[in-house]
């Protein structure tokens, strides 16, 4: 609708609106009148949906009801969450007119825009995950990603040279929001998984986005961070600038450096596998039974959304991860971490307090969390002072001390400051005098008025003379009419009534000048005592993000010491040459879920043993040991302690999963074309210092189809990759694979049969399983007895068949009965226990073990 179209047909508030509507076409517009946010016509409709609120009609404009919703401004907050996290973005019109000056409707104007990758307020965010907006660029062949926490004031910038990476480092980041070009957005097509804002091609000029960086800095150029030759990384994260000073109408002194990463610094996870190994999601989308949820008891919001950059990241540089395994070890000496976690526990998320500052959003509390953090930094300092660890020792360097700023805090704000500073009573008694001098009219108004009532019953002689107050007339001095030839010549008559007379005096005219314009002075005063003292924060926020960031960090190191105490982890060692050697080694996740104590099992790779195939019964843990190698060797490039009694691990580069079974619907993929598409992106990618999981390969296709690609791709990881590879498989011809490369092994999950059932040892042994135990677990789910008869005698056949029809070198060997005579499967067990070098704990294990059998 044209201006003109606007101005014509509408109402002069609506045409106020339209005109605000027209600027933001594609967010909501909550628009503030009175005690409300009200939304018109399709804003209306479409807030009524999603928040579930009544949909009515206000009046007429251009002849037509006018569709609204409204939502109270006090509550504002829990209906914009609903909207962030349904991916909507809010304009916030506001009354910055005054109403007694207005002619027509008071001017409004939007102050502040809500999107999700850009909110910091408190009520928005979820405390332990960061909250990225993030922005994608393509120049030339190279892919340049940005992301920007604008709540703890990060920009990270990335360069990648694929599109299959630039998706894995998505999953890997999950952005709250993401910025692309319309080219580039129909390159990628990720609206479906992220909500997705293009931009204008020059919001990626690379000139203009360099300038904007080095004002947003503070410098010449962008040498000093490392990314001055990273072009479509700069685009990106010029970007990302413009749209963060677009939505927040407001400087953002915060933000003050920028971060780079190489993908070539970490241990790289694709987004199949993040999914498959479940590090901060189980495969139904929940945090419970991952882990994230095992290893993060982090005691601040801080340290617990750096642990999850730390798994979601794992680092390749050797010198930092021994660096964190020995804080961590020094830590764990008689329980050190307990002092610096107590001493944590009262320290607030001023990493995302220090944004609002910045943005001037901080409430009054944000200010006394600060407060009380920086008064406990001392304490912090002191809990770990005396440990001989270089990491800690140069975290304490970065933890800063700041006593001048707790004192102006202290001197500032009281104890228990209100929620906002609307009302008032933040600003402490003896901070201002004159603050504190307007406080005392309204506070003393009270007394003044019975001692001038005193004085001036004793200056006229009227006994009954009495001082009050009303709302329409304001303060008066009363006297009865009988009495009214006593009063002095210095009253002033302001109302007759009957039977009295109302009277004014300079005196009390003074002070009600004073009293009635002091509590709105007060409050006007306080507001800009809040305004100053954010303003003298500033300047100190760089120093204070860089305690923040080491707060994070102590907590974290702290945390892992702490799980390793309980949860029973070892030091992995790191060493140069290409080995994974795990001894004992637990998967930290179905160990906790867990009645009976978990069976460990050791993981022996090395240049001769580079492939494992591993067989065994399904349900008999082949998946579980697979994902808890990956784990831990995931676990040990954060440096953290792994779940093992010793793991000894060389140079990894990438971890790949190819684990479980899915499709793709909405993208029009089998689960067959979904394992076929995960398999290739392995046998592209992986190297020979590639941790590999492969499961099942093959077996969404017929028989002979499955057997030969699984049989292809262990022959092609074996030969041309050489990659640590742990294979399992259902084809027992893939056990024949060490005869023909000797650096591939046969290992198997142990199972036994005892009467019409099967027990799973899940214990790892050397060597090929005998026979697959398909019937006995189909048994096991409850299969009918009939079908499992029937598939017996089948089976039989396709034997029989196949032993007759094939070359000998080729026959399977017939799977064995059901219900064939064997040993007691606790009599086995019991002759393999030397009791007398058995450790208490490793007696207890074989107790549950047998008792498990029975």
């Amino acid at each position: 609708m044209s201006l003109k179209e606007i101005n014509g047909k509408h109402t002069p508030m609506m045409q106020q609106y339209l005109r605000i509507k027209a600027e933001h076409p594609e967010m909501l517009v909550f628009y503030r009148m009175g005690d409300f946010y009200e939304l018109f016509y399709d804003d209306a409709r479409k807030a009524a949906r999603l928040l579930d609120i009544t949909l009515t009609a206000r009046g007429q404009s251009a002849g037509e009801p006018i569709p609204m919703a409204g939502v109270p401004f006090h509550a504002a907050e829990s209906y914009l969450a609903k909207l962030v996290k349904l991916g909507e973005s809010v304009a916030i019109a506001e009354q910055i007119g005054d109403p007694a000056k207005a002619k027509g409707p008071v001017e409004r104007k939007v102050v502040r825009i809500i999107t999700p990758g850009t909110v910091t307020d408190e009520a928005l965010l979820n405390e332990r995950q960061d909250n990225l907006l993030c922005a994608v660029h393509r120049l030339d062949n190279q892919f340049g990603l940005a992301t920007l926490d604008l709540s703890a004031g990060r920009i990270t910038v990335m360069e990648v040279d694929a599109v299959e990476t630039v998706k894995d480092e998505l999953e890997r980041l999950k952005p709250a929001e993401l910025l692309l070009s319309e080219a580039l957005a129909r390159l990628l097509k990720l609206e479906e998984r992220y909500a997705v804002r293009q931009q204008p091609p020059w919001y990626f000029e690379q000139d203009t986005a360099t300038r904007l960086l080095t004002e947003q800095t503070g410098t010449q150029d962008l040498q000093g961070f490392g990314c001055e030759t990273m072009s479509s990384a700069v685009c990106a994260a010029g970007c990302l600038l413009q749209y963060a000073l677009d939505t927040q109408r407001a400087n953002l002194p915060h933000i003050h450096s920028i971060r780079v990463e190489r993908h070539e610094d970490s241990v790289v996870l694709d987004a199949a596998s993040r999914r498959n190994l479940e590090l901060e999601a189980n495969l139904m989308g929940g945090r419970d039974n991952t882990l994230l949820d095992v290893l993060d008891c982090s005691t601040t919001a801080m340290g617990s959304r750096l642990l999850r950059r730390w798994l979601n990241r794992p680092l390749r540089d050797r010198n930092l991860l021994n660096n964190r395994l020995q804080a961590v070890e020094t830590l764990l000496e008689n329980q050190r971490f307990d002092p610096p976690r107590e001493v944590l526990r009262g320290i607030s998320d001023i990493e995302r307090i220090l944004a609002r500052i910045g943005l001037k959003s901080a409430r009054p509390r944000d200010l006394a969390q600060l407060r009380d953090t920086l008064a406990l930094l001392p304490e912090v300092r002191a809990s770990v002072a005396q440990l001989d660890s270089p990491l800690l020792q140069e975290t304490l360097t970065r933890l800063g001390d700041y006593p001048e700023l707790s004192q102006l805090l202290q001197r500032a704000v009281i104890d228990n400051p209100p929620v906002v500073i609307r009302d008032g009573g933040v600003i402490a008694p003896g901070y201002d005098p004159e603050l504190d001098e307007l406080r005392g009219l309204s506070d003393n108004a009270g007394q003044f008025l019975i001692d001038l009532e005193a004085r001036e019953r004793e200056r006229s002689g009227i006994a009954t003379l009495k001082v009050a107050y009303n709302r329409v007339h304001g303060y008066y001095i009363e006297v009865s009419k009988s009495q009214s030839d006593k009063v002095p010549a210095d009253y002033v008559r302001r109302q007759t009534l009957k039977g009295v007379e109302r009277y004014i005096t300079p005196e009390l005219k003074g002070f009600e000048d004073k009293v009635l314009s002091a509590k709105e002075r007060a409050l006007a005063r306080e507001k800009a005592l809040y305004d100053q003292l954010l303003e003298d924060l500033i300047p100190h926020l760089g120093a204070l993000q860089t305690s923040a960031a080491a707060l994070a960090e102590l907590d974290v190191l702290a945390n892992l010491a702490e799980r390793a105490d309980s949860l029973n982890l070892s030091k992995p060692e790191l060493i140069e040459q290409p080995c994974l050697e795990i001894h004992g080694g637990r998967h930290p996740v179905v160990e906790q879920n867990l009645e009976a104590p978990f069976v460990p099992n050791d993981t022996h790779l090395d240049p001769q043993r580079r492939m494992l195939i591993i067989t065994g019964p399904n349900m008999g843990g082949k998946s579980t040991y697979m994902r808890q190698t990956a784990l831990i060797t995931l676990l040990a490039h954060i440096g953290s302690y792994v779940p093992a009694q010793r793991a000894v691990i060389g140079p990894i580069d990438r971890i790949f999963t190819r684990i479980g079974a899915s499709d793709d619907l909405a993208g029009g993929r089998s689960t067959f074309m979904v394992e076929m598409t995960e398999t290739a992106n392995i046998l592209h990618n992986a190297s020979a210092q590639s941790l590999i999981l492969m499961d099942e390969i093959g077996r969404g296709t017929s028989t002979f189809d499955g057997l030969s690609l699984a049989w292809a791709c262990a022959e092609y990881l074996a030969d041309k990759v050489g990659a640590f590879t742990l294979f399992a498989t259902h084809y027992f011809e893939l056990t024949t694979l060490p005869e023909h490369h000797d650096n591939v092994v046969n290992v198997h999950l142990d199972a036994v049969e005892h009467d019409d059932s099967i027990v799973f040892m899940h214990a790892v042994k050397e060597g090929p399983a005998n026979q697959s135990y398909g019937l006995q677990v189909a048994a096991l789910a409850g299969v009918p007895r009939p079908v499992i008869e029937a598939a017996k005698a089948r089976l039989m056949q396709l034997e029989d068949s196949t032993v007759n029809t094939a070359p000998v070198n080729a026959r399977p060997e017939p799977q064995l009965g059901l219900f064939e005579t064997r040993p007691h499967p606790v009599a086995d067990k019991l002759t393999e226990i030397d009791p007398d070098n058995l450790t208490p704990r490793q007696a207890l294990e074989a107790l549950y073990q047998l008792k498990q059998l029975i």
